[in-house]
């Protein structure tokens, strides 16, 4: 038979064993509420990820925006591509020399197309020069063996009126072709 000091023990003993166990149970649940909160918080996510915010490009002839603005409509369109993609970008029209910017672009741009690129990567094409950035694609593309760009993808962000001009300029060379207006 235990003593009253013995009880007394194995009460506090019990005591602290039950305060454990609810203590234990408290930071339990807390524990599957924040669990559930963030699947919640990931169901969220995964919904804004699977439909991508519409961009629109800038209208003040801020170069940083306008990359910027490239950047986001390349990242919404990167699906399949493997490596990081090749971004050619031309100022607007009234930085003072723009037409040597043209040519040195167009001649990066030939050079690239006419060593053609790997499977799994992307050009992305984009300036606030949207009819200018369509002759440098066409140009540059007429350099393009036929069949050579089969698994590359090509953005150009542009105008409507360039589209057809472009997709036709890119065709031959098996390139998957992704136009992106301007709004």
């Amino acid at each position: 038979m235990l003593g009253r000091h013995d009880q007394a023990t194995t009460v506090i003993e019990v005591g602290k064993a039950m305060r454990n166990i609810i203590k234990g149970s408290i930071i339990s649940l807390a524990l599957v509420g924040l669990m559930a909160c963030g699947k919640s918080e990931q169901g969220q996510q995964k919904q804004q990820e699977a439909t991508p915010a519409v961009l629109t490009a800038p209208t003040d002839g801020n170069e940083q925006s306008w990359k910027l603005y490239i950047a986001g409509v390349v990242k919404q369109n990167m699906k399949g591509v493997r490596n990081s993609p090749y971004l050619y970008y031309l100022p607007p029209a009234t930085v003072e020399d723009f037409e040597d910017q043209y040519a040195r672009q167009l001649d990066n741009v030939s050079g690239v197309i006419a060593r053609t690129v790997q499977p799994g990567n992307m050009l992305a094409f984009g300036s606030p020069e949207a009819g200018r950035m369509a002759d440098l694609v066409v140009d540059a593309f007429a350099m393009a063996d036929p069949g050579s760009f089969k698994g590359v993808k090509v953005l150009v962000i542009g105008k409507a009126e360039d589209n057809e001009r472009i997709k036709e300029a890119i065709a031959p060379s098996d390139a998957e072709y992704i136009f992106v207006e301007m709004n």
